[in-house]
Formats: C-alpha cells, sequence, structure tokens
C-alpha cells in the first residue's frame, strides 16, 4: 500500500451541506475500494491563484490516505465526473514527504487539544 495526499477545490456557488456531501462522495469512494484514510482538512474557501471557470474563490479540501495504486485512477475519475470539482491533484507521498505529513497532522491535533482550553480561561476571566 502507498501512501496518497488528494487536494481538491470545488466551485464557491456551493452551500455548506453540499460541500459536505461532496466530500462525504468522494471519502465513499475510497472507502468503498479499502482505502484507510489518515486525515481529512477542510481549508476553507480560499481565492485561487488565478480564476478557473470564471470563479476567484474555492473550497479546499485535503485527504491523506493509504491504498493500492489502482485506487487513485477512480479517485480521479470521479472528480472528473463531478461538476463541482474545479481542480484535483493526487501524489504519492515518499517517505520524507511522510513524515512531514505527520508532524504536520500531530501539530494540528495539538493546537485542536489547546483551544478548548483558551476558551475556557477567556470564560473564566471574563466571569
Amino acid at each position: 500500500m502507498n501512501r496518497y495526499e488528494t487536494v481538491f477545490i470545488l466551485t464557491p456557488v456551493l452551500s455548506d451541506d453540499q460541500m459536505k456531501e461532496a466530500v462525504e462522495k468522494f471519502k465513499d469512494v475510497l472507502k468503498q475500494n479499502d482505502a484507510v484514510m489518515l486525515n481529512e482538512e477542510l481549508w476553507g474557501l480560499r481565492k485561487l491563484a488565478y480564476p478557473i471557470q470564471k470563479k476567484s474563490t474555492g473550497f479546499y479540501c485535503l485527504f491523506d490516505f493509504e491504498a493500492q495504486p489502482t485506487i487513485v485512477k477512480r479517485l480521479e475519475t470521479a472528480f472528473r465526473r463531478d461538476e463541482r470539482v474545479l481542480r484535483f491533484l493526487t501524489f504519492r507521498l515518499d517517505k520524507y514527504a511522510a513524515e512531514y505529513a505527520d508532524k504536520r497532522m500531530n501539530l494540528r491535533a495539538k493546537k485542536a487539544e489547546e483551544k478548548p482550553a483558551e476558551v475556557a480561561a477567556e470564560a473564566n476571566t471574563e466571569a
């Protein structure tokens, strides 16, 4: 099994529910093909470097997963068939990129753990 990262951009005209539905659809494609999801990041609405289909923003999503090489072709076919996808890029991680991805994932987890503590501390000082 190889480790892959996929970044895809969804059209900005979608509602939050439609965007989440599209993300779930692509996660299901991976799950049906026995891929192991390691990380999922929704980066939200961001400005594009250049207009794509006359749109200047898009919803960015990142998947980090382990799978057989044949699954990548199926996932990219699903991206091409879905008109909500503006762009996508899938690449295989070597051992150095995988280490970096793990560090980034752990750092994000630590930040997520610290945020509730900061919110609780602010609530205590305001009361």
